[in-house]
């Protein structure tokens, strides 16, 4: 069954990218091709996008310095995205966002400002007040955390509070949301990794294990819900015992059943996958697959839940492969041009 996709771009050319897209980028995914793909909104470096409440809302960062933004918009049943207005990011280079579960709150960081901003959202979905607005301070260990750099938010599913996962500071924070969205640090509660360098999580669907993406060392760890916080109970190199002498890891995804968890590579442009037993917490690495691309960055899951799209950034193209859920192959079936692809988000 085809469904509809939103697409995050570069549109600008930057040290870490030759962006040349024109915005956020419309498509149809037929569970082959990525088809009809048009300009939906001319944004700056709209490098992630977020779609909600059944794909009538969109949310998009500007990541453009020295002051980035996050945009609004509605979306029509035939693609149209009409802004419904941009507010100040609150920092340099926005690279994440994420809507609250209830709707009421959206969430937004700057990998550059090293920021958290959190912000109402109206009924139609517009972008309110800022209420909570926090700035990371400190540094980690490796040349690339010379300062904070906030790279993902996500909400906690069990406890609903804000997940911060900073690579500059080799830190994943848990902040409670207030009732008035002001957010206070729990601690305690932070996970250190250091110079590893976290870059993206992703929770398991039984919301006991999330699985840690760092992509200074290009290793994937296991965290465990032990209580009010989250414990280390493994990491595992995303190209199995090889070293990864200049790869940078991406993404991370879990499948639905929760038994395959699929990372990108940079530098070597592969998949890793990997098989996890939710009952004994043990994560293996099983292969990679080479994905044909460079720079893979975003990889998502289709709805259907046998096919897994790849957005390789520096070849223009989105890659497209079979999954099997039971032996975890990944086939190749083949790549739609699109420019500058970074985010990838199902409608």
């Amino acid at each position: 069954m085809a469904h509809d996709l939103l697409i995050g771009t570069y549109t600008q050319r930057l040290p870490h990218v030759d962006g040349h897209a024109a915005g956020i980028l419309g498509a149809r995914f037929d569970g082959t091709d990525i088809v009809d793909v048009s300009v939906a909104a001319e944004v700056p470096n709209p490098s992630w996008v977020a779609v909600t409440d059944h794909g009538t809302r969109a949310y998009a960062v500007e990541e453009t310095g020295p002051d980035g933004g996050v945009s609004a918009f509605s979306r029509s049943a035939d693609g149209t995205l009409r802004p419904l207005g941009r507010v100040s990011s609150g920092g340099d280079s926005p690279a994440h966002l994420t809507v609250h579960p209830s709707g009421r709150w959206l969430a937004t960081g700057t990998y550059v400002g090293g920021t958290v901003s959190v912000f109402t959202l109206a009924d139609d979905g517009s972008i309110g007040e800022r209420t909570a607005f926090v700035q990371h301070e400190g540094h980690g260990t490796h040349p690339r955390q010379e300062s904070p750099h906030v790279h993902q938010l996500v909400f906690d599913p069990v406890t609903g509070e804000l997940v911060v996962v900073d690579l500059g500071l080799g830190e994943v924070r848990w902040y409670t949301l207030s009732e008035s969205g002001a957010l206070a640090l729990r601690p305690e509660a932070t996970v250190t990794v250091g110079a590893a360098g976290p870059r993206h999580l992703a929770f398991h669907p039984d919301g006991r294990h999330l699985f840690l993406l760092n992509e200074l060392d290009s290793t994937l760890a296991l965290l465990r819900r032990e209580g009010d916080r989250f414990a280390l109970v493994a990491s595992v190199g995303t190209r199995g015992s090889e070293s990864a002498p200049g790869n940078q890891t991406a993404a991370v995804r879990v499948s639905p059943d929760g038994r395959t968890v699929l990372v990108t590579n940079r530098g070597d442009d592969t998949i890793g996958v990997f098989a996890f037993d939710a009952a004994t917490s043990a994560l293996e690495f099983v292969r990679v697959v080479p994905v044909g691309g460079r720079a893979p960055r975003d990889l998502v899951l289709a709805l259907s839940g046998d096919r897994v799209l790849a957005a390789c950034q520096d070849s223009d193209e989105v890659v497209v492969f079979a999954f099997d859920a039971g032996s975890r192959e990944l086939t190749r079936l083949g790549a739609s041009p699109v420019p500058t692809p970074v985010c990838l988000a199902f409608v």
